[in-house]
């Protein structure tokens, strides 16, 4: 048991450090400071107990129609080509669509407890802005607060807090469910801890559901580590959920995690049963990978992604098209989307780096690199989904 708490904690060290910010640092907002690794691991501490809802309800840190809303920030985008040519992406929330997006954000707070409270802060605004907001030009963002667990907590925590994060936002999406969806169709959408609390409840609370089934067009699961047989699009995690093969058939999953190389043997994101997998209560036997859909050409090979980041300038934010391509690769144990440079003569715009180490890949960027083609994916199923 202290083998796998310290695992876990190890885990959630690589998402809070990978969860706060781009590294594209010419075009995007910083977050939080990173903490520092620790030298020891004291014994799990137990959070208190309580869901993300109060007695009226979730905590909203996105809800249609609430002002201010951050994810439905502005959407204006400057678009810089190979050149250094720009040019003007306009878009805007979608307003009364008959989609919802269901969105649990990564590892952010930096509050003093080993899980966060419900108060909403820039942090959690942020990254709102940052990974969800553009979605709204497709659903209508729904966002809880949930009791995550904290850069703090990682210390103390243990498998206890993990649980206290997860109850929280079960809370959180019962409450939704029964007052705020309506029946409508849903998007879900998560990155790292994030994610990993997004397999957990789709694993144990939709997947066997035929009438929730029903609902759900897609299930974006960035850097969460989902399992699937190898070589196979369903089964292991979720029994009833494929991977997506197509952009004609919804009620299917997006799951990648990005890197510019192999990732390593120590890595905690393509390997199953280790890292952030252990954050979704995931198990893993003989004959099991980590799922990659490649986002910029579903059901295909490779692709050239869509990345966009916040900008710094007057324009909210700042895109850089036929700057990256993308492919799932397996080798090594591993399952991972490969990110590379197109490689144009004269292209001297910014590239994200593994800044944390070959370890973590480009963790802190899976949204962003891919956000252009994921909103499009969306709006695709979303198509379809009502055909």
């Amino acid at each position: 048991m202290r083998t796998r708490i310290a695992t876990v904690l190890v885990a959630l060290l690589a998402l809070s450090l990978a969860s706060c910010g781009s590294s594209l640092s010419k075009s995007a907002s910083p977050g939080p400071p990173h903490p520092a690794p620790p030298t020891t691991l004291s014994a799990p501490t137990s959070p208190p107990g309580g869901g993300g809802s109060t007695s009226a309800g979730p905590v909203w840190l996105c809800q249609p129609g609430a002002t201010p809303d951050p994810c439905t920030a502005n959407l204006d985008a400057e678009s810089v080509s190979a050149s250094g040519a720009t040019s003007q992406v306009n878009a805007s929330p979608a307003g009364n669509s008959a989609f919802d997006c269901f969105y649990v954000y990564p590892t952010v707070s930096t509050e003093s407890g080993a899980n966060a409270n419900l108060t909403v802060q820039p942090a959690e605004i942020s990254v709102a802005e940052q990974q969800a907001s553009r979605f709204s030009s497709v659903c209508r963002v729904w966002a809880p607060m949930y009791r995550q667990v904290t850069v703090g907590g990682l210390f103390t925590a243990g498998v206890s807090g993990l649980d206290v994060a997860y109850q929280s936002l079960l809370a959180d999406w019962r409450y939704y469910l029964a007052h705020d969806n309506d029946g409508r169709p849903i998007v879900f959408i998560g990155h790292s801890q994030g994610a990993a609390m997004l397999i957990r409840l789709l694993s144990e609370h939709v997947d066997d559901d035929p009438a929730l089934l029903k609902r759900v067009v897609v299930a974006i699961l960035a850097g969460g580590n989902l399992q699937v047989p190898t070589g196979s699009v369903v089964g292991a995690t979720f029994k009833h959920i494929p991977l997506c093969t197509s952009l004609k058939v919804p009620g299917c999953a997006i799951a990648y995690s990005t890197f510019g190389s192999q990732p390593p043997s120590d890595s905690l994101f393509g390997r199953p049963g280790t890292g952030v997998s252990l954050m979704s209560l995931q198990t893993t036997s003989a004959g099991q990978q980590v799922a990659c859909v490649n986002p910029a050409d579903i059901g295909g090979t490779s692709g050239l992604l869509s990345p966009y980041f916040r900008g710094s300038g007057a324009v909210p934010w700042v895109t850089y098209p036929d700057l990256y391509t993308a492919k799932c690769m397996t080798a090594g144990g591993a399952t991972w989307l490969q990110v590379a440079p197109t490689g144009i003569p004269g292209d001297n715009r910014p590239l994200v780096k593994a800044s944390l180490g070959p370890t973590w890949g480009y963790h802190q960027d899976d949204v962003n690199l891919a956000l252009g083609n994921l909103v499009s994916d969306v709006a695709m199923l979303e198509s379809d989904y009502s055909s």
